[in-house]
C-alpha cells in the first residue's frame, strides 16, 4: 500500500491537486506485492515561467523507482511522471521474470535501498561533501546492476557481485557503453 508524502513548492498543495495524485499514482499499486508497505515522495514545482516539474521517488525494498517530468500544465507533468513509472516498473518486471527463467530464482530481491542523509549546512571549500547516501549492497550480477542504475537515472551504480562477492561498480561511459570497476580486496 502506498502512502504520499506531498510537498510543493512555489505552489499550494490543494485538496483537488493531492486528490489528482493520489489517484494516478496509486494506479501503480497493481504492480507491487499486496504487502509491500512504500511512501511515494511527489514534489511539485511551479517556475516563473508557468512550467509545473512534477518528482516523484518511491523507495522500494528491491526497487528504488524514480522519475521526473516538466510541461506547462501541472496535471499533464503528474500524467506523464506516472507513465514513466509504470514503464520502469514494466521493464524491471520483464527483465526479473527473464532473469528469474534462465537462472531458476524463485525469491529476486536485487535492488540496493538508498537512503538519503540530512545535508550538511556548513559552507566552505569545493571540496565539501554535500550530501551522503548510505546503501545496503545486495548481490546480484552486471546486467541487473546496469538495469538498477538505468531505471534511477544514474551514471553509475554501486552491488556485490553474486559470483565474487566483492564490491563492484558499473558505470556509463561517454560513448553510451557501459564500464565495470571491480574493487581488489587485496592488501
Amino acid at each position: 500500500m502506498l502512502t504520499f508524502n506531498i510537498r510543493g513548492e512555489n505552489i499550494e498543495v490543494t485538496d483537488a491537486i493531492r486528490d489528482y495524485v493520489e489517484k494516478r499514482i496509486s494506479k501503480l499499486e497493481k504492480y507491487f506485492d499486496n504487502n509491500v508497505e512504500a511512501i511515494a515522495h511527489i514534489n511539485l514545482k511551479v517556475y516563473q515561467n508557468k512550467t509545473a516539474k512534477v518528482e516523484v521517488t518511491i523507495p522500494l525494498p528491491y526497487l528504488t523507482l524514480r522519475a521526473e517530468e516538466t510541461s506547462p500544465d501541472l496535471y499533464a507533468s503528474v500524467d506523464l511522471v506516472t507513465d514513466k513509472l509504470e514503464r520502469q516498473i514494466r521493464k524491471y518486471k520483464t527483465k526479473v521474470n527473464r532473469k528469474s527463467r534462465e537462472k531458476g530464482y524463485k525469491n529476486l530481491d536485487f535492488a540496493p535501498n538508498a537512503t538519503p542523509d540530512d545535508e550538511p549546512k556548513t559552507e566552505g571549500s569545493d571540496l565539501q561533501v554535500v550530501r551522503t547516501k548510505r546503501v545496503s549492497l545486495k548481490p546480484m550480477d552486471n546486467e541487473e546492476a546496469i538495469l538498477q542504475m538505468d531505471m534511477l537515472g544514474h551514471d553509475f551504480f554501486i552491488y556485490q557481485d553474486a559470483e565474487t562477492n566483492g564490491t563492484s561498480i558499473v558505470y556509463r561511459r561517454n560513448d553510451g557503453r557501459y564500464g565495470l570497476i571491480e574493487a581488489n580486496d587485496e592488501d
